[in-house]
């Protein structure tokens, strides 16, 4: 996992191929304006998922983690509050891994806390449990779905 300012994006954009084009997206286009939904930036390995919505609150925030793809969460207003643990430490909720929608859930509760507030930025990776929305607050944010295998 990785908590940083959007203002420090290039120092990872070494880390994975899709990071440089995805930080790109974040730092060039209007994201105030940004609708809700899926917005392609290179098809299916890397793309944007807008949302403006309340947050679950942190007791209904459930942790998940994915197996295709890196979550770059980006806050573009208000400050999410998302949840971490270490997921080889979590038990996997009885229904299991979705492969379609990209998502297994964990019956466990994040180990702390991390406010993500405006203009600032985490980075998940297949090994980091995260709940986000664990704010009880509107936020208006952007995450970036970076494909692990990129062909």
């Amino acid at each position: 996992m990785i908590f940083d300012s959007l203002n420090n994006s290039k120092r990872y954009m070494a880390l994975h191929p899709g990071f440089k084009p995805g930080f790109e997206f974040l730092n060039t286009h209007p994201l105030e304006q940004l609708t809700d939904g899926k917005h392609a930036i290179d098809g299916d390995r890397l793309f944007a998922l807008g949302m403006a919505t309340n947050g679950k609150g942190m007791e209904k925030a459930v942790l998940e983690t994915h197996r295709k793809y890196i979550d770059i969460q980006f806050t573009v207003s208000g400050a999410d509050l998302i949840g971490w643990a270490e997921q080889p430490h979590c038990t996997p909720d009885p229904d299991g891994y979705n492969s379609d929608k990209d998502v297994e859930f964990y019956t466990d509760r994040p180990k702390f806390w991390i406010p993500v507030s405006s203009g600032r930025l985490a980075i998940f990776y297949p090994e980091d449990a995260h709940a986000p929305l664990g704010t009880d607050r509107l936020v208006h944010k952007v995450v970036i779905k970076v494909a692990l295998d990129w062909k």
